[in-house]
């Protein structure tokens, strides 16, 4: 994944004169000079994310961007995963409608720039807006648009992830959504503070996964959510 500056919301990259004539890596100077910000280059995120090809391939697995910009890195693994679910989904609407969410709910990112944060979220829904649109067409719903809206907007989180809270004038501990499938059409949602996520006390004691089946660590949710359907999730916060 991206290597991180000391300042949170940085994406870096050695400097590379074509790179630079092609794409637009820094949006000013003053925000360079503020928060380090410059982006990767799409030669390097391809070279990267080939070194991670098999994961970034399954629909399932989950990346974490913790100085995510303008989505980067995260767009580029949502048209990897997009691509396997069109090639094993296309032909039925509502199977690659639901393993499309589950692909847009395995991608998370902060920022420390609120802009970043919104182009990001648009960003992404933009990919997944592009091939549904392609593929389904006039029978294409507003329902599972709302849907991968909510998860972006859950998933893609403004905040500091060196101090692991939001950078508002009454700063919030940084909240994420685990979104869970079940039975097919069903998904759970489950809501962990990062600090959680991040504690090295317990995790020094037990791993985050394991292949093998040992005993790992479970961080435990601030709040959960009842089973529903996958295209109902952004009714979850109406209750």
């Amino acid at each position: 994944m991206p290597r991180r500056s000391s300042s949170a919301g940085t994406e870096l990259v050695a400097g590379v004169p074509a790179l630079a004539k092609r794409e637009r890596q820094v949006v000013s100077r003053k925000r360079v000079a503020d928060h380090g910000e410059v982006y990767t280059a799409d030669r390097e995120v391809t070279a990267m994310l080939d070194l991670v090809k098999q994961e970034t391939a399954r629909i399932e697995s989950r990346f974490l961007e913790p100085a995510c910009g303008k989505g980067n890195f995260l767009a580029a693994i949502l048209e990897r995963k997009l691509r396997v679910v069109e090639s094993r989904y296309g032909n039925s609407q509502l199977d690659y409608e639901r393993y499309a969410i589950l692909a847009v709910s395995s991608l998370y990112g902060i920022d420390i720039l609120e802009d970043n944060v919104v182009a990001c979220r648009q960003r992404l829904f933009d990919v997944f807006e592009r091939q549904y649109n392609s593929l389904f067409k006039l029978a294409a719903t507003d329902e599972c648009r709302i849907a991968v809206k909510f998860v972006l907007e859950r998933n893609i989180i403004w905040g500091d992830a060196l101090t692991l809270k939001t950078p508002s004038a009454k700063p919030q501990p940084i909240v994420f959504s685990e979104w869970s499938p079940v039975n097919g059409s069903m998904l759970r949602r489950r809501d962990f503070t990062f600090h959680a996520l991040l504690d090295h006390g317990a995790m020094r004691e037990l791993p985050l996964f394991s292949d093998l089946g040992e005993d790992v660590f479970i961080p435990t949710p601030v709040k959960e959510y009842p089973l529903t359907h996958f295209l109902k999730v952004a009714d979850l916060d109406c209750h």
